[in-house]
């Protein structure tokens, strides 16, 4: 019998994807392996808790072998809708597969986007183009502190980013130039996210962005498993940028993080201790943000080692009905070419006390059968693409 549960946890590893989709070579990431490649490039990674849960099993990772007797169990998926950004995969986790991907806007935004956007904020606009969100900086950063024009970019991902001093435009201004960028954009150019990215410095080679980012996401087309964990009076705790990529929808308890991924752990771990009922959903950004994209291996590794040394304290933390599910929402491999995300499969790592040890989930079709299971786990329903009878049958 499959049991009705009070609570999961889902921790999003952003970016740690397991190794390219059969469909990569449309998106130009042909032998893309975010875990694979680092470990390559390192000489090895040292992931003992996650190996144990076994993510070796799912693709090469040097120093992190296979196992035949997973303490939990283990599996990957592909992803159903077609992108490589956060607010997809995430959406996807969710029970939520798009059918038509967001654009991406390889030579920025159009004449018309950037003229309502300056007339409605009353500065003027410079970048307007894909790049990198610290190379922007060095580029454009003083001529910002002179002019107080907006620095405005976009990447691979469909994003309309606006960077700002923070001695020189004030972070309410900033956020709500954001707000209007994204009324701009859902009309004339839809986007996933307006990012607002604040920073500090006092020249090239200086600047810094800050913790004050803040996400604006268009909302889900349809119902999350947030949204119906909700409905039945459940608490759904975002944690770091979750409640960002849902546009606050579906989340009861929003908890930010304005340090890094340990602040996000933290703030994990002090929701495990809890008295709530429903779902926890952690995001951890740093590995895509300050090293995926920024292309540093080394420090993926270290930020990937340090977390699975506080993996045990996260599972102890858990009651003896709980779950635990570590998954991620696309790739970022910092081997591969470029500074854009890579179409991968994503783990599925899942603990629980009571749940059945070393079963393989396969690779599933879809993100979604992560929410499937939360839903059948939680609710009591029988959703399709669920592997629920598989931790406990």
């Amino acid at each position: 019998m499959i049991p009705k549960i009070e609570r999961a946890t889902i921790v999003v590893l952003d970016s740690a994807g397991v190794g390219a989709l059969p469909d990569a070579a449309d998106f130009g990431d042909v032998g893309s392996n975010t875990f694979g490649n680092i470990a390559s490039h390192c000489g090895g990674m040292n992931l003992p808790n996650m190996q144990k849960l076994g993510l070796g099993n799912l693709t090469h990772i040097q120093g992190v072998e296979p196992t035949q007797n997973a303490t939990g169990a283990y599996g990957k998926a592909a992803e159903a809708a077609k992108g490589k950004d956060t607010t997809t995969g995430h959406w996807e986790i969710a029970g939520v597969a798009i059918d038509k991907p967001f654009p991406t806007y390889s030579n920025g935004f159009s004449d018309e986007v950037i003229r309502r956007f300056e007339e409605r904020t009353g500065r003027k606009v410079m970048a307007n183009k894909p790049a990198s969100g610290t190379a922007i900086l060095d580029e454009y950063g003083e001529e910002h502190m002179k002019t107080g024009n907006w620095i405005v970019y976009t990447s691979a991902d469909p994003v309309f980013q606006i960077a700002a001093h923070e001695e020189i435009v004030p972070l309410e201004e900033l956020y709500k130039a954001c707000e209007i960028a994204l009324e701009i954009c859902t009309e004339l150019a839809p986007v996933a996210r307006v990012i607002a990215r604040p920073f500090l410095g006092s020249g090239e080679g200086q600047f810094t962005r800050t913790s004050h980012r803040h996400d604006y996401s268009v909302t889900p087309p349809r119902p999350t498993v947030l949204d119906r964990l909700l409905e039945n009076k459940l608490d759904v705790i975002g944690i770091g940028k979750t409640s960002d990529i849902f546009a606050g929808q579906g989340i009861s308890d929003s908890r930010g993080t304005n340090k890094d991924n340990n602040d996000g752990v933290a703030k994990t771990l002090k929701a495990l201790e809890e008295d709530t009922k429903g779902l926890i959903f952690t995001n951890l950004v740093d590995f895509d943000m300050s090293y995926g994209h920024r292309r540093n291996p080394e420090g993926y590794k270290a930020a990937l080692e340090e977390f699975d040394s506080q993996l045990p304290e996260i599972q102890s933390r858990l009651k003896e009905d709980e779950i635990l599910i570590l998954t991620a929402d696309h790739g970022c491999d910092p081997t591969y070419k470029g500074t854009d995300h890579t179409r991968e499969y994503i783990p599925i790592l899942v603990y629980g006390k009571n749940i059945k040890t070393n079963i393989n989930l396969g690779t599933r079709s879809t993100f979604a059968d992560i929410a499937a299971t939360v839903e059948e786990l939680l609710l009591g329903t029988k959703p399709e693409g669920s592997f629920a009878k598989d931790l406990y049958l």
